[in-house]
């Protein structure tokens, strides 16, 4: 019995007869999780429950390694999504997944889809599901991490457990072949930042396929090429133990060389031959091919049929030397030959992506692995060496509670009145700085990330008294230059993130900026800024890592066709209905500077806590004369005012004869009141409502309707009963998105914004083409009121 030593683990060696038998129990229990989903668990809809039983097959003997031998508790693992059956069944014989949730995949509140780590029962790192979210949330991991113990030394540098590295521990993903087809994989790999991140380990299951095909053009050398010049270490595990003693017999070097220079289809074709088929194809038509001919009759059919598979990312051996070789002073990839479906009858077929066992299929399977269909949950005898190597590892990688750091006091008013003309972009720079005074302990937590545009979006001032992460310091070149006025200082302690114009890579790390409160005991308040039409881009990504527990404030500016000199590329359209419509994120859209602060103070308040939730901000580059904003100099009213703001809007005027309302949202506030003075000329008198945000006010609708929980008081301040008259709602946005006010007191109402793409042009010409200018205002009131 070959014996297979553990490292510095602290535990008896593990041997490999009882590792291979761990691997099998793992692809019975992770095939028949969703065997039983599909095939027993009663089902009255019909409906496929689905799962993907080959894609876990191709993960089980990496995933085994990986856990059983290679893992420490510092480490953490993000697994490929539709690999999580395995990931359950490890869990399971580790002991931390009880028995019952084994048949409750995909049902209401059993076992997600897909690892998810804030609704699954059992220990998941990292939420996957969205391609390529996951492959690189690790890297982003791993940053948080360093971030916190730079600042904070929060994170224990133990890892709970104990490390050999110099580092809190490896960040592994696991990822699928055809994830490496994300844009965005490629964008995190190349990032500068990344070449620093010694603890970054990928694992790539080179199945070569995708959910329709067997994909012809995966080539491993030019993944290795990529990944080398991206500064990455690259370990390939093409071929198991048994193909790589063949290889050094008579024949076997051309035998290397046809397996290597054959088509991917070609290749799987032989995965589903018998011996003497494989006799036929497997030598070619090739100079080697009497050698190799020669070479394969000499083998009898079972080693045959056996050496075919025998990929190096199913050979425990292959893949424990492959982990021992792994690099700590760079990223590692480590790109694994691998079967789609192996173990399984269904391995190699080009369609089985998510084809699922028959029972027949599923009883054969049984009798193979020597296991019980009718009770396929057994877990091994304490006292056998596979029982013990599981109590062995579960001890070794159990994770102590991490005490939480208690939540910094965030002021909700700075106390001071904006006045003269400003933009609400510059009075976000202006809150950051000030809060680097009025409130230190809070502004320490807090990292601001963009995608290149610090600059632009009135970060300097900040930039340049907190300074750039980094996880090394470096020289600024340019620190004794009087007429450069950004300077770049980069640092461990800096706590401005930069990374390359990829909008998906920043919102990424922002999710786990503000997972670190449940990670590592440390909250932080990760503000995140881009171009506002670029919002978009990034809501997929951003959303998915709301979903995954991370806190973030997303602000987007400039915005809207305001930004007119842009053009319609640069104009956001869409951006206001976030709000009404992300899950986990409030959103506000504030008129003044002074909203600005209230806001955006109210939603740090809610980052880094259990009950807390996301922000998203759309700032604007107009300049507005902040007298408008009127705001009340009486504390008591002024409070009144703030609380207003954040709850969705205030009544900027009201006049006791009013027979209109306008309800209007950021930069179009000017435009608001230049109606309503005009129409007070003509005597036709206007209530003036400021709306911050039509999300809070949705939700306000909902509650006073009973379909959600909250509170609906801000409807009966800003909107009563009493007070109802026709309404006009406007916003250098869609107008559905403050549509539905008018229908809080079933009022007739006109909608203006804007539903075209945009143009160039000055202000006034860009509003007046998409009529939301003080004109179109003036004459959809007087068509509401009949004049």
């Amino acid at each position: 019995m070959t014996s297979i030593a553990a490292g510095e683990k602290n535990s008896p060696p593990v041997t490999h007869d009882a590792l291979h038998d761990i691997a099998e129990q793992v692809l019975w229990l992770s095939t028949s999780i969703i065997h039983h989903a599909n095939r027993v668990r009663p089902n009255p809809t019909g409906l496929k429950v689905g799962g993907h039983q080959a894609s876990c097959a191709s993960m089980v003997s990496i995933m085994t390694s990986l856990w059983f031998e290679q893992l420490e508790s510092g480490d953490r693992v993000s697994v490929k999504p539709h690999a999580s059956p395995v990931l359950h069944a490890i869990n399971y014989l580790l002991g931390e997944l009880d028995e019952k949730y084994l048949t409750t995949l995909r049902t209401l509140g059993g076992l997600q889809s897909y690892p998810s780590r804030s609704k699954d029962p059992d220990p998941v790192d990292y939420s996957t599901g969205s391609v390529g979210i996951g492959a690189t949330a690790p890297i982003w991991g791993a940053m948080s991490r360093r971030y916190i113990e730079t600042s904070f030394g929060g994170a224990d540098r133990s890892g709970a457990g104990g490390t050999t590295k110099g580092f809190s521990g490896r960040q592994y993903s696991l990822v699928g072949d055809a994830e490496l087809d994300e844009g965005a994989v490629w964008e995190a790999i190349l990032d500068p930042g990344t070449a620093d991140l010694g603890e970054i380990v990928w694992i790539v299951d080179l199945n070569r396929q995708s959910l329709d095909r067997v994909v012809p053009n995966i080539a491993a050398r030019r993944l290795e090429k990529m990944f080398d010049a991206a500064g990455w270490q690259v370990v390939t595990v093409e071929f198991g133990h048994l193909l790589e003693e063949l290889f050094t017999r008579a024949g076997g070097s051309a035998l290397r060389e046809r397996i290597l220079d054959m088509p991917n289809p070609e290749y799987q074709r032989l995965l589903r031959c018998t011996a003497d088929q494989v006799r036929v194809r497997l030598p070619g038509d090739g100079p080697g091919a009497a050698d190799i001919a020669e070479l394969v009759a000499s083998l009898d059919d079972t080693t045959l049929t056996e050496s075919i598979r025998n990929l190096g990312g199913h050979d425990l051996a292959a893949l424990r030397e492959a982990y021992s070789r792994i690099d700590d002073t760079r990223p590692t990839v480590i790109i694994a030959y691998t079967v789609k479906g192996f173990g399984l009858p269904t391995q190699g077929h080009p369609q089985n992506h998510s084809s699922l066992l028959t029972i027949e299929e599923y009883n054969t399977l049984a009798v193979s692995l020597d296991t019980d269909p009718t009770y396929p949950w057994a877990k091994f005898s304490a006292d056998s060496p596979a029982g013990r190597i599981c109590s062995d590892t579960a001890r070794r990688l159990h994770r102590a509670a991490i005490p939480a750091a208690q939540h910094p006091v965030i002021p909700t008013d700075i106390g001071r009145t904006p006045k003269g003309t400003a933009t609400t972009q510059a009075a976000l720079g202006r809150v950051l700085i000030d809060l680097t005074r009025e409130a230190p302990e809070a502004a320490e937590r807090i990292v601001t990330v963009s995608p290149d545009v610090s600059s632009t979006t009135n970060l300097g001032a900040w930039v340049n008294k907190v300074g750039v992460w980094s996880s090394a310091e470096r020289r600024d070149w340019f620190d004794d230059d009087s007429e450069t006025i950004m300077h770049w200082r980069e640092k461990p302690t800096g706590q401005h993130m930069e990374l390359g114009i990829a909008e998906t890579n920043v919102v990424g790390l922002m999710g786990e900026l503000g997972s670190t409160w449940s990670r590592w005991g440390q909250p932080l308040f990760p503000i995140g800024v881009m171009y506002d039409p670029f919002v978009e881009r990034a809501l997929e990504p951003w959303s998915f890592g709301i979903y995954a527990g991370g806190q973030s404030i997303l602000i987007g500016t400039p915005s809207g066709v305001t930004l007119a000199a842009e053009g319609g590329a640069h104009q956001s359209i869409k951006t206001p209905s976030i709000g009404l419509e992300q899950p986990g994120c409030i959103s506000y859209e504030p008129a003044f500077a002074i909203d600005v602060e209230w806001t955006l103070l109210a939603s740090i308040s809610l980052l880094g806590r259990p009950d807390g939730t996301s922000a998203y901000l759309r700032l604007s580059t107009r300049p507005v004369d902040q007298t408008l904003a009127d705001v009340p100099t009486d504390p008591a009213a002024r409070e009144r005012r703030r609380r207003q703001v954040i709850a969705g809007g205030y009544a900027l005027t009201r006049h006791e004869k009013a027979t209109v309302t306008i309800a209007a949202m950021g930069a179009l506030m000017t435009e608001a009141l230049a109606a309503a003075e005009r129409l007070d000329q003509m005597g036709v008198f206007a209530d003036v409502l400021c709306i911050t945000s039509p999300g809070q006010l949705y939700r306000a609708l909902r509650a006073r309707h009973g379909h959600s929980t909250g509170e609906s008081w801000i409807l009966d301040r800003l909107l009563p009963a009493e007070r109802a008259t026709p309404m006009v709602t406007v916003l250098d946005g869609h107008p559905h998105s403050l549509a539905f006010l008018a229908t809080v007191n079933r009022v007739a109402s006109t909608s203006l914004g804007v539903s075209n793409f945009g143009q160039a042009g000055s202000l006034d010409e860009v509003y007046k083409y998409h009529h939301i200018d003080t004109d179109s205002i003036v004459d959809a009131a007087l068509d509401l009121t009949g004049h």
